[in-house]
């Protein structure tokens, strides 16, 4: 028979309760979730990004012999819109399969002039060719990549009772509807993915405004009255 002192007893009993405190502890209203630990609001309502490839399909005329002017503008839209948000090359297209061959190659040879004036720059632009043994006549296609930012689906609010203080935590909408604004707002969602490269820095200009700290100047640029930011005192 194994004797236990009245000493032992107490400290039994004493980490007993100990362990049925943190039981407690653990299932209370106000524990803080596993997820919150791995980040803030904002990171558990990420915004996400897709890839789509834009489409410009220009049908040549068998009996023409030029672009018509409402196809040169749909190109130079075209290829503003890849000036602004496209990414990786323009995709030039040539029709093997033409009813006008003369034109498919000249409806290439302006559209590459049209991204030139564009400011597209060679370098930029890819030749290839479709349509190898189809039964009718191509399209000329122009193509380029694009992305999107897809925004997070928010949980309805009246999901949830704001009346309940239960608990302290912050609710899982917090921050969805931030991130929607985003997603609504960026300009290029492909700067979601990565950074974009940083032009080189101006090392003359760089050395000016150093001497001028050295001097003890001002590096702030000089600004004349046109340029002034004081509030024009015609209206007093």
């Amino acid at each position: 028979m194994t004797i236990v002192s009245k000493s032992h007893r107490t400290l039994l009993a004493f980490g007993a309760g100990l362990m049925t405190l943190g039981a407690c502890a653990s299932h209370a209203p106000t524990a803080v979730p596993a997820e919150y630990l791995g980040g803030t609001a904002l990171s558990r309502n990420e915004v996400g990004v897709t890839k789509r490839t834009e489409f410009l399909e220009v049908a040549l005329h068998p009996e023409a012999g030029e672009l018509s002017e409402i196809d040169r503008t749909r190109i130079r839209n075209f290829v503003g819109a890849y000036a602004q948000k496209g990414h990786g090359p323009l995709v030039l297209s040539l029709p093997e399969a033409s009813a006008n061959p003369q034109l498919a190659v000249t409806a290439i040879a302006e559209a590459r002039s049209i991204a030139w004036e564009k400011g597209i720059q060679y370098d930029e632009i890819a030749g290839t060719s479709h349509g190898a043994g189809a039964a009718y006549a191509q399209p000329m296609i122009l193509a380029f990549q694009a992305f999107d930012a897809v925004a997070p689906e928010c949980q309805s609010k009246a999901a949830f009772d704001f009346a309940d203080v239960s608990s302290n935590n912050n609710l899982p909408t917090l921050g969805c509807s931030v991130r929607t604004n985003l997603a609504a707002m960026i300009a290029d969602p492909a700067d979601l993915l990565a950074n974009r490269p940083l032009d080189p820095g101006d090392m003359a200009r760089r050395e000016v405004i150093l001497e001028k700290f050295r001097l003890g100047l001002s590096t702030a640029a000089e600004r004349s009255n046109q340029e002034s930011g004081a509030v024009s005192d015609a209206v007093n």
